[in-house]
């Protein structure tokens, strides 16, 4: 799969699904490539969820991280017809018990657009709360003071690409482990591109493609996996060779904290 490319858990109430810790368990083989890549074990990673329109089609990831909203990449085009839809591994399948929410509103970081891909982090409000369970739960939000060091070993996943040259993005959850990156490091492949906000991952055999903009880059931290990255840009033809680049979540977890007490 190719990609292009808050709160600790928020007040999550209800709860026998803490987050951050799947009710079916993960697993990741080491370096696999997401170009070409691995399918994840079904609703094993349950905060994942794929913006769609009313035809089905998939534009975006993004992650739940309460029963009310969820997270994406401001870059992500938010329409009258776009659900969140939760549950699902296999977009193929009509036996998943998925559910399909529609928005009530949608806020990207004001200063979003303001200087290249920075700030590429925008909330979504949804219309009902998500009914949690196995295979829908919220995943827990990097704090400010978190720190996730270059070469720790961390998964994003998603819908996107597996070819970027593909028509049509994969029926079934993909996911990559990618080490992360200093912003030093990341500056070698992309100079002054890269802000204090974002944060890279992979340069190692693995890449970022269309259709997994706004989805989740995930670390453990004390045992349970947290938000750390949003998935926003990367090379135009997801090139394993260069890393791809997240909003960096402890950097913007305070506009997090204020947008959800504010709404």
């Amino acid at each position: 799969m190719a990609f292009l490319w808050i709160l600790s858990c928020l007040a999550f109430v209800g709860a026998a699904y803490g987050c951050g810790s799947p009710a079916i368990t993960p697993v990741v083989t080491g370096y696999s490539r997401i170009v070409n890549g691995e399918e994840a074990v079904p609703h094993s990673w349950p905060w994942q969820i794929s913006l769609q329109d009313n035809t089905g089609f998939h534009s975006c990831g993004g992650s739940l991280i309460n029963e009310n909203w969820v997270v994406t990449a401001a870059h992500c085009t938010i329409r009258t017809n776009t659900v969140v839809v939760l549950g699902e591994h296999d977009r193929n399948s009509n036996a998943e018990d998925i559910q399909k929410i529609k928005w009530t509103t949608y806020i990207k970081h004001p200063r979003y657009g303001s200087s290249g891909h920075s700030y590429d982090i925008q909330l979504i409000k949804l219309s009902r709360p998500a009914q949690m369970g196995a295979h829908v739960s919220p995943v827990c939000v990097a704090e400010g003071r978190d720190d996730f060091p270059g070469g720790m070993m961390c998964v994003t996943s998603g819908w996107g690409l597996t070819d970027p040259f593909a028509y049509a993005t994969p029926a079934l959850l993909q996911q990559a482990a990618l080490p992360l990156l200093t912003n030093e490091e990341c500056k070698r492949y992309w100079g002054n591109k890269i802000s204090e906000n974002m944060i890279c991952a992979g340069a190692s055999g693995a890449s970022s493609c269309m259709g997994d903009s706004g989805g989740p880059l995930v670390c453990q931290k004390a045992g349970v996996w947290t938000l750390v990255g949003v998935v926003s840009w990367g090379s135009g033809y997801c090139s394993v060779d260069s890393p791809g680049v997240y909003a960096r979540v402890t950097a913007l977890r305070d506009w997090v904290d204020q947008t959800l007490a504010s709404n």
